[in-house]
């Protein structure tokens, strides 16, 4: 991987976010259609889950479109308890979020996979003020363990080593582990909702990383069953030659999608997104990266 794109993967860049302003335009394009309330099909948890946070556990299908891999994941939260208000949760979170190499003759080898498991608490309570355009604050926090791994997708086996990285001098595979704790509070209404949170890495391998990582998002409903999202995070900078973190970068993941309820189809939404910034997944999280993404995501 060369740290610097060249020309021709500039041009593609450029081409791709062309593409994603298209098929964005299209989908919140103005009608006669007035804009759904922002979590419908209403949300089995308390805190619904955040549209654009490509960490989100979720089921998708999302395949690259200025690149030959596919993004595939796995995954649900669930709240095991609810108040009987139903101002108060708590959940188990569970997702595997995969990149598959597209090949010939329909076969997708996997390059890398990361698995996260936790348990989570949410809260709820409605409230009013004239001065604000929501009428619920939310918030949920998460403990949680991530890890991530190569897989044969990475391996050449004709020469029989792991696929070298240029901007990594450290060993492949290496062993990628981390525990941390997560913040996210939220002011919502049926049409809109605006978050920010933190999070906090207490263990985490390889060591030297900064422990911080701040997020921000919102989300809007849109005339057709549409709606537009965009998720930002301030992730921790590595620098090969000190084998540790400094600074933050940051990440946009930027989505357009749309709900098909009007073909019976409540938990299915086409979504479209535009990543840029640091790899989202841990076995390149070193790595700056930017494509686009559009495909199936499945809400439960």
């Amino acid at each position: 991987m060369n740290k610097k794109p060249s020309s021709t993967v500039k041009r593609i860049n450029a081409l791709s976010a062309t593409v994603f302003m298209l098929a964005a335009s299209h989908l919140v394009s103005p009608g006669n259609a007035t804009a759904e309330p922002l979590q419908k099909p209403a949300s089995k948890t308390i805190f619904a889950p955040l549209l654009a946070d490509p960490l989100e556990p979720r089921i998708a299908v999302m395949p690259s479109l200025n690149e030959r891999s596919l993004q595939l994941d796995i995954g649900s939260s669930a709240d095991l308890y609810q108040s009987n208000d139903r101002e108060f949760a708590a959940g188990v979170d569970f997702g595997t979020y995969s990149r598959l190499k597209r090949s010939n003759e329909f076969k997708f080898p996997v390059d890398a996979v990361d698995y996260l498991f936790g348990i989570n608490a949410s809260w709820k309570k409605p409230f009013q003020n004239e001065r604000l355009p929501f009428n619920e604050f939310s918030a949920k926090v998460r403990l949680s363990h991530i890890s991530a791994h190569f897989e044969d997708g990475h391996y050449d086996a004709e020469n029989n080593q792991w696929i070298r990285q240029d901007d990594w001098a450290g060993t492949i595979p290496f062993t990628y582990s981390r525990e941390f704790v997560n913040l996210v509070l939220a002011l919502s209404s049926p049409g809109h909702r605006v978050y920010a949170g933190y999070q906090y890495l207490y263990h985490t391998l390889p060591e030297g990383i900064n422990p911080h990582t701040f997020q921000a998002g919102a989300e809007i409903s849109t005339p057709g069953n549409t709606y537009i999202a965009a998720d930002f995070k301030l992730l921790p900078i590595w620098q090969p030659s000190l084998e540790a973190t400094r600074g933050h970068r940051g990440t946009w993941n930027l989505q357009a999608g749309k709900r098909l309820d009007n073909i019976g189809l409540e938990k299915v939404r086409m979504a479209c997104n535009y990543y840029s910034g640091i790899s989202r997944q841990g076995m390149y999280f070193y790595h700056p990266e930017s494509y686009i993404t559009a495909g199936i995501i499945i809400d439960f």
